[in-house]
C-alpha cells in the first residue's frame, strides 16, 4: 500500500471513530423500553391502587350491611343458647350476660361461608360492592364469618356475633403491555406478570341481632 493511500485509510478510520452522529439514536433505543415500562406502570398501578382503596371502602359497607341483615351463612344460631352448666352449679337465668362465665352461653364457634347469589343477604351486598371491584370479580370472592363473642348478648337473647366480611383471591389484570416490557429485564414469562393478586382484605364489626328482630 502506498504511503498516500495508507495515510488516507488511517485518516478515514480516525474520522469514523470520532463520528457520533448516530449516538443519540442508540441511546434512545436503550432508554425507550425502560421509559415505556415506567409509563405503563404508572397507568396500571394507579388503576390497581384505585381498585384497592375502593375495595376497602366496599368491604366497610358490606360489613355494616352484614351486621344488620340475616346471616349469609347457614347454621348461624337464632339466639344465645344455654351453655353446659358444670355439675352442682345452678343454671343461670335467661337474661344473664354471656360474659358472666364461660358456660353461661353456648359457644358455636366461627361459622364461615363463601358468598352465594342464592342467599338474599350475600346477593344484596354483592350488588352494592361489585361496582367498586375489578370487572372479573365474582360473588364467591367474598366470604362471611360469624364468630362468637361472650361480651356480646345475653342468654336467651338474639345471637350477636362478630361479623367479618373478607375479600380474597381477587386478581387485577393489567391493561397495558407492561408485562412484555418487564420481561425484557426479568426471567419471568409475560403471562406470569400480566396480572397480580390483591392481598386479602377484611372488615369486622359486631352484629346487631342479624336482622331477626324485625327492625331491619
Amino acid at each position: 500500500m502506498s504511503a498516500p493511500l495508507a495515510y488516507r485509510a488511517r485518516k478515514a478510520l480516525r474520522g469514523f471513530a470520532r463520528d457520533e452522529s448516530g449516538a443519540t439514536l442508540v441511546e434512545f433505543a436503550l432508554v425507550i423500553g425502560l421509559y415505556l415500562m415506567i409509563f405503563f406502570a404508572l397507568i396500571d398501578f394507579g388503576r390497581m391502587a384505585f381498585h384497592y382503596v375502593n375495595a376497602q371502602r366496599a368491604l366497610q359497607v358490606a360489613a355494616r350491611l352484614a351486621a344488620v341483615r340475616s346471616p349469609a351463612c347457614d347454621d348461624v344460631p337464632l339466639i344465645h343458647e344455654r351453655g353446659v352448666t358444670p355439675q352442682g352449679e345452678i343454671e343461670p337465668n335467661f337474661g344473664t350476660n354471656c360474659n358472666v362465665s364461660d358456660t353461661t352461653c353456648a359457644d358455636p364457634g366461627t361459622i364461615t361461608c363463601a358468598g352465594d347469589a342464592n342467599n338474599d343477604t350475600a346477593d344484596e351486598i354483592w350488588t352494592i360492592v361489585q361496582r367498586a371491584l375489578p370487572s372479573d370479580a365474582e360473588i364467591g370472592d367474598l366470604s362471611f364469618s360469624y364468630s362468637y363473642d361472650p361480651d356480646l348478648g345475653f342468654l336467651g337473647g338474639p345471637y350477636v356475633p362478630i361479623v367479618t366480611v373478607k375479600l380474597q383471591n381477587l386478581d387485577f389484570q393489567f391493561v397495558t403491555p407492561i408485562g412484555a416490557f418487564a420481561s425484557l429485564w426479568t426471567s419471568e414469562e409475560v403471562t406470569q406478570i400480566s396480572r397480580v393478586t390483591f392481598p386479602s382484605l377484611s372488615t369486622s364489626m359486631p352484629g346487631e341481632a342479624l336482622g331477626r328482630d324485625g327492625t331491619s
